[in-house]
């Protein structure tokens, strides 16, 4: 099941590139693998995976420790700053920075363990209460503040769109982020590149893609349902 999934989801993923005139390098897919054993990373793993996303900081540092070491992951999850010690030498990429507080304590951490972390800034930009992150008003500021901050990096923009029956509904989102990214590249500050758009999920990646995605976060279209009971 889970290589049938895979497949599917890279063909989906190829398809949508080529509707959108991009080439399939363009965009990289996380298999974002919260809840799932270590067993079925494995195996997605072995079929050429090596991206993949967490939403906790316990789970994302127990599989660190099991799993081959050249997996890169993500951390995709809202992020504690009381957390952030355990992941800042572990995560390729934070796509969850939403304030300025948290970025001061991936700087301290990052100080003090001589690394440099990349980050993405995280958009709220339907604006629901449910979810974390920052209004698309607000993103400039917060950025040119964090970017003076020693030891991170942003690389770009992050958001989680509405969950919708039709994904057509989610276009004005993404087109929303990717237009913010390049009127934030366009100030050219230091210290920040607008390569990365983290965005799309299982339900709407193919439209996320079309509207410019660089990172697209699948799990439920890989894995299945997510299992509640071991949260």
């Amino acid at each position: 099941m889970l290589k049938e999934n895979y497949e599917i989801v890279e063909k989906k993923i190829a398809d949508a590139c080529q509707k959108a005139g991009r080439q399939r390098e363009e965009v990289t897919l996380i298999a974002v693998s919260k809840t799932k054993p270590v067993e079925m990373l494995q195996e997605i793993y072995d079929l050429g995976q090596r991206e993949f996303g967490e939403n906790k900081v316990q789970e994302l540092t127990a599989k660190y420790e099991v799993l081959p070491q050249d997996i890169h992951w993500h951390m995709i999850g809202h992020l504690q700053t009381n957390k952030v010690k355990y992941i800042v030498d572990k995560a390729c990429l934070i796509h969850s920075v939403d304030s300025l507080k948290l970025a001061q304590t991936i700087s301290k951490e990052a100080v003090k363990k001589n690394v440099t972390v990349p980050i993405l800034i995280e958009v709220n930009v339907a604006e629901e209460e449910s979810k974390f992150g920052i209004t698309t008003e607000e993103t400039i500021a917060l950025a040119e503040q964090i970017a003076a901050l020693p030891n991170l990096t942003i690389k770009g923009l992050m958001t989680i769109a509405p969950f919708v029956e039709d994904p057509e509904e989610n276009r004005p989102v993404f087109r929303k982020l990717r237009q913010l990214s390049v009127d934030i590249d366009n100030k050219r500050i230091d210290n920040i590149t607008m390569g990365v758009l983290s965005m799309g999920m299982t339900n709407d990646y193919e439209v996320a893609i079309e509207e410019g995605a660089t990172l697209v976060r699948v799990g439920t279209g890989i894995f299945g349902e997510r299992d509640y009971s071991k949260l």
